[in-house]
């Protein structure tokens, strides 16, 4: 009976992690591919990429986001899509703690391409270390733990 009950709560928390870090995807791409210019300066502001990436990034990765989300909410390929998800969001959060550490306080661009007010970047860095954790907690059910009903595609 408890492991059944451990069973019904770890499926629990696997869906909802996967549903939620979906609608942080589709939400976070939403306005960036509305505004690719926009979101274009906001990568420009990061200060990392090469000039002759920045147009390309804000045009592909907001697509990418759009995708992973879209994977990731109808449960299809998942191996694939936690760990490209895992990539971007280590990716993201690394650039935003790189860019605290050089003491540049800019929009993140995450979930807007507005440059209006900026808050903190700290409060960026933990909610993006947020969704960091539970991206790991999925790469962890889909990719190590023997967890019954989740099904892994060859």
């Amino acid at each position: 009976m408890k492991e059944e009950i451990r069973q019904k709560i770890s499926m629990t928390l696997y869906h909802g992690a996967r549903i939620g870090l979906s609608i942080v995807f589709i939400y976070a791409s939403y306005d960036k591919i509305l505004h690719p210019a926009a979101f274009a300066k906001v990568i420009y502001n990061y200060q990392i990429l090469p000039d002759e990436l920045i147009n390309l990034s804000a045009i592909f990765l907001p697509w990418l986001e759009l995708v992973i989300g879209s994977l990731l909410i109808i449960g299809v390929w998942l191996p694939g899509s936690v760990f490209i998800g895992n990539i971007l969001l280590i990716i993201f959060c690394s650039a935003l703690m790189y860019n605290k550490a050089r003491g540049l306080d800019i929009s993140c661009g995450c979930f807007s391409t507005s440059q209006g007010d900026l808050p903190e970047s700290t409060l960026y860095l933990i909610r993006d270390f947020s969704f960091v954790v539970i991206a790991v907690y999925l790469f962890i059910k889909v990719f190590i733990s023997e967890s019954p009903g989740l099904k892994r595609s060859s």
